[in-house]
């Protein structure tokens, strides 16, 4: 039975459609998800994309989290279902508790717009199995809140329980502390992650196909396999 991905559309969102397409791409049913919707319609895992929902006003994904869609996607993610959040997704994921931290302005106050390395760290995830521990892989970063920050007893905790799924790889591009790219949550079913795996899913597309493994992953995480 094909594996079904709820992938969430806020207005503003902007790569909803490249989630969709990267779910599919890897051998997924990819299912639209309507912000204003409490329903989840039976999905196995959930994506909240990139982009800027319902205009950034406030700060990044402080709307998000409370939209209908929200109500019952925050227990079923505190139960166990997988839920990957992209760069404002990530954002959302914080702003809803469901990771610690936030994210800030970058680092030099500018967007950043470029391919980045990412080092996995954390492979006991539904969304990163496919990787190896230490695998380098290449993805696309562009955001202008991007910088990852929590306490240092927040800090400390993720490193020594392995908590950060990725790190970013030379530069550190928006200042984030500890180089952080992507934390999970403590029962791992939860990770946010600022890159965008979703744009490097082929060589044609892409400055790599090495985000294809985010995808790949849950599927066989929901598959049981």
């Amino acid at each position: 039975m094909t594996a079904r991905v709820g992938v969430v559309t806020f207005p503003g969102s902007l790569d909803d459609r490249d989630a969709a397409r990267a779910v599919q791409r890897a051998g997924g049913e990819a299912v639209p998800l309507w912000h204003a919707d409490r329903d989840l319609r039976g999905v196995d895992a959930v994506i909240l994309p990139g982009g800027f929902s319902y205009g950034d006003y406030l700060r990044c994904g402080a709307i998000a989290r409370f939209a209908p869609v929200m109500t019952d996607l925050v227990p079923a993610a505190r139960a166990g279902l997988p839920v990957l959040g992209i760069c404002n997704g990530f954002q959302i994921l914080c702003e809803a508790h469901l990771l610690p931290g936030a994210l800030t302005r970058n680092g030099g106050l500018r967007f950043v717009s470029k391919v980045v390395r990412l080092r996995i760290e954390s492979t006991d995830t539904p969304w990163t199995r496919q990787y190896a521990d230490g695998q380098e892989i290449t993805a696309v970063l562009k955001s202008g809140e991007g910088a990852y920050v929590a306490s240092q007893a927040v800090l400390a905790e993720l490193g020594a329980s392995g908590r950060v799924v990725a790190r970013y790889v030379g530069q550190n591009p928006n200042g984030s502390a500890g180089a952080i790219a992507g934390i999970r949550s403590e029962a791992g079913n939860v990770v946010g992650l600022m890159p965008h795996p979703e744009h490097a899913i082929d060589e044609l597309t892409g400055p790599s196909a090495d985000g294809l493994g985010f995808f790949a992953s849950v599927l066989l995480a929901v598959a049981g396999t």
